[in-house]
């Protein structure tokens, strides 16, 4: 299993417009083999920022490279750039291979 994390640190006044990007986008998620599961967090608030951060959970590494490969990568990512203005930077990857899972 593999973990892929992107952090953002959005701008409290740019909160609303982030959000809707997200929260208002079309999921391609769901049509890439070896992909579980998706989740869109909001963290800790900042006088600066408040923290964001989209996980992905993916049956192994090899189905996360394949899904950043792919059409639907590049379909959901089109815009990305256009960002930058609602966060203090660029977002911050991070990506984990699971050694340990326990479900309830």
């Amino acid at each position: 299993m593999y973990i892929a994390m992107n952090r953002f640190k959005v701008r409290p006044d740019r909160e609303e417009a982030f959000r809707a990007r997200w929260l208002e986008r079309e999921v391609l998620l769901r049509t890439v083999p070896g992909f579980i599961s998706f989740q869109f967090l909001q963290g800790p608030k900042r006088e600066d920022h408040i923290l964001y951060a989209s996980h992905t959970v993916w049956e192994s590494y090899e189905a996360f490279i394949s899904w950043t490969q792919s059409e639907q990568f590049r379909a959901a990512h089109a815009g990305a750039g256009q960002g930058k203005v609602l966060t203090v930077g660029p977002p911050v990857f991070e990506g984990f291979l699971v050694l340990q899972n326990i479900e309830g």
